[in-house]
């Protein structure tokens, strides 16, 4: 038993060892981790206060670079400035005395110009002006052979025939000081060839002091110094800090090289090592509460974004079933959004259309300046109607429609607005429908204006058929007679009697084929179609033209194409269509303010369909033109303006060409006037 209690407990006390050795290397490991944790907190730190100040070093290192190298080109800059200024003083070529003066006012102005002076090719001085803000610097005797820089200078201008600086160097002065001075030697060209130099004294230390004192010698100190180190001209003074930045740049010059250099102090932030340690502390939980909000963020925001595509999936799968246009420009007048629908209805894909602004694609070439007008009104901020208002679009195949657009204000969730939506409706059907009441209303015209002259016809046709036979009687009876003298032979005068009974005898033969043909044409019969070419359609009605624009003084002008194909039509009528608007256009000319009496008759061919050629007689006058209530009422059976007419003229005309196919319309003729045109169809299908 003792020796078992004894094995117990020493096995317990085993166990108790290697627990307190199991518990000691855990202490141990946790107090290294915290310790690790220490060392890497304060590496950190002590990392984060050299980064930074290499950085700001860095940084301020820099802005001195780029202000070295822009004082570098401001210096740069105001020498070409002198020169330029010089240079125009010897364009001039004032005299004497006019240069001294500009010379001495240039002087008063530039605080670093010290002398100018006039120097022959052998470099002796023949003219000088100082600086009246400086002491007297050189006198006669002293530059008189002397300062070889300048001469130096000189010559290379000449060589260069350019501007050239001299080296700089010192000129003492009375009061035991002295001046870094450098010169810029101008050629002067007369006849191609240097007759003389133009010499510039500069005074490096004003130079520094007037070109970039106010700008750069606030902060930092600026010299010019020898490639040594040698200072030659000093400007500002440097601050007390612990660090100093340098930074040069080299100012190349014709002839010479300077080095411009640039000192600044900048002291080292103390405040920074302290801060930091707090910020990084604050940084740790504030990024541990980002975490925490983000997470929940990021589920509230995972939410809303299933929510957001549900109802984008709703919005797309609504715009996708409009038969409704959708379009959106932003307030520069580019296109942002366009739907299915629209895209259909103007035959462009959406990529094709998105970025675009005016003009649009899908405008019609001579419509343009209208709606980019249009365009250029929505976009200063008229509303449209709300009502929507017309307009013409073209497809991509080259088809046009009409649309019905409706327009409002783009308005965001701030309440400003971002652009224009619009709606459109293809109205092409509507139009369609609109276009076959309308030309069923027409025929149902035409056919009410041939109820109401028919029964007028019909009594002009029985009426003049009588005195127009006795006419053509009468007429024929003495042609036989003229033909068959009882002496055998015919009067001085008889030809012109002859020629006279004959147009008599014509005009009683048109009038009868007139009298059948409108007779055919109350009786709704077929008229007797024939193929007639242009040409003898006018040839058959100019003498009638001719002879009353002979009355009423009018001057006639005929155009016709010469590819013109023969038309099929109703021969006497067309030409009586003709004959009466000629009449017309030369009757309203026939008034005292109309100066220039000239009726056109044009023949051409006008625009065919796929199946039926055409053929288009215009009729223009510069007469006095059509009001607008006239105009209204042009068509009417028995409207009429003149005091002897009927008003059926234009009634029947518009009747006959109607029979034919074709169609009678007018519209002013610029810059004066009337243009009366109507189509016929051509003899052979195309």
């Amino acid at each position: 038993m003792a020796q078992e209690a004894s094995s117990s407990l020493q096995n317990t006390h085993i166990l108790w060892q290697f627990f307190k050795q199991i518990t000691r290397s855990f202490t141990d490991r946790r107090f290294s981790l915290w310790i690790a944790l220490v060392v890497l907190v304060v590496a950190l730190l002590v990392t984060l206060v050299w980064l930074a100040g290499r950085y700001e070093a860095s940084q301020y290192q820099d802005e001195l670079d780029r202000d070295t190298a822009d004082a570098a080109i401001d210096i740069r800059n105001g020498f070409d400035q002198n020169v330029l200024i010089l240079q125009n003083l010897q364009n001039k070529a004032p005299s004497q005395k006019l240069w001294q003066a500009e010379i001495a006012d240039l002087l008063s102005q530039n605080r670093d110009w010290l002398r100018v002076e006039k120097r022959d090719l052998q470099g002796i001085s023949l003219d000088a002006v100082s600086s009246p803000l400086k002491p007297e610097l050189f006198n006669d005797k002293s530059r008189m052979g002397e300062h070889v820089e300048t001469m130096q200078a000189c010559l290379r201008a000449r060589r260069l025939n350019g501007p050239a600086y001299s080296r700089s160097y010192f000129v003492p002065q009375s009061n035991g000081l002295g001046l870094e001075v450098m010169e810029v030697c101008l050629p002067m060209i007369e006849r191609g060839n240097t007759a003389g130099f133009t010499v510039l004294t500069y005074s490096l230390q004003e130079v520094l002091s007037a070109r970039l004192g106010e700008t750069y010698g606030q902060r930092n100190q600026i010299s010019f110094v020898e490639p040594d180190g040698t200072r030659l001209a000093v400007h500002g003074s440097l601050p007390r800090a612990k660090r100093l930045f340098t930074a040069k740049q080299l100012l190349d010059l014709p002839g010479t090289t300077l080095m411009l250099r640039m000192d600044g102090r900048r002291a080292v932030p103390d405040l920074l090592p302290n801060i930091l340690p707090a910020l990084v502390t604050a940084m740790s939980f504030a990024l541990v509460s980002v975490l925490v909000l983000l997470v929940k963020d990021s589920r509230r925001r995972l939410q809303a974004e299933r929510d957001l595509a549900d109802a984008l999936a709703f919005r797309k799968a609504m715009e996708d079933s409009l038969v409704t246009g959708l379009r959106a420009r932003d307030l520069q007048g580019r296109i942002t959004y366009v739907n299915p629908a629209f895209c259909q209805m103007v035959g462009f894909e959406a990529e094709a259309i998105l970025g675009k602004s005016a003009p649009m694609p899908y405008w019609p070439p001579e419509m343009v300046g209208e709606y980019q007008q249009r365009q250029a009104v929505r976009l200063a901020g008229n509303a449209p109607p709300r009502e929507g208002f017309e307009s013409v679009f073209v497809r991509q195949d080259g088809t046009r429609f009409p649309v019905l657009i409706f327009e409002a204000p783009l308005i965001n969730v701030l309440g400003q607005q971002t652009g224009w939506m619009s709606a459109f409706l293809d109205i092409s059907e509507q139009r369609r429908i609109e276009e076959l009441s309308r030309s069923s209303q027409e025929r149902l015209q035409a056919t009410a204006r041939l109820a109401t002259v028919g029964e007028m016809a019909s009594l002009l046709s029985h009426e003049l058929n009588q005195p127009l036979s006795a006419i053509s009687s009468y007429a024929t009876g003495s042609l036989n007679l003229l033909q068959h003298p009882d002496d055998g032979q015919a009067p001085p005068l008889m030809s012109d009697l002859q020629m006279a009974f004959e147009r008599i005898s014509e005009q009683a033969s048109r009038a009868g084929k007139v009298i059948n043909s409108v007779h055919d044409f109350v009786r709704r019969r077929d008229q007797d179609k024939e193929v007639v070419k242009p040409q003898a359609i006018i040839d058959a009605v100019m003498p009638l033209v001719q002879m009353q624009a002979h009355k009423l003084h009018v001057r006639i002008q005929t155009e016709l194409d010469p590819r013109l194909l023969p038309v099929l039509c109703d021969r006497t009528m067309v030409e009586q269509v003709l004959l009466n608007l000629a009449r017309n256009g030369m009757q309203a000319m026939d008034h005292p303010t109309c100066h220039q009496r000239t009726l056109t008759l044009k023949v051409k061919r006008a625009a065919s369909s796929q199946s039926q050629a055409w053929v288009e007689f215009s009729v223009l006058d510069l007469g006095l033109g059509i009001s607008d209530e006239v105009a209204q009422n042009l068509f009417t059976p028995f409207f009429t303006t003149k005091a002897e007419g009927m008003g059926l003229g234009l009634s029947l005309c518009r009747t006959v060409v109607e029979q034919h196919g074709g169609h009678l319309e007018f519209e002013a003729n610029e810059p004066c006037g009337t243009l009366f045109r109507f189509t016929l169809p051509t003899a052979a299908e195309i």
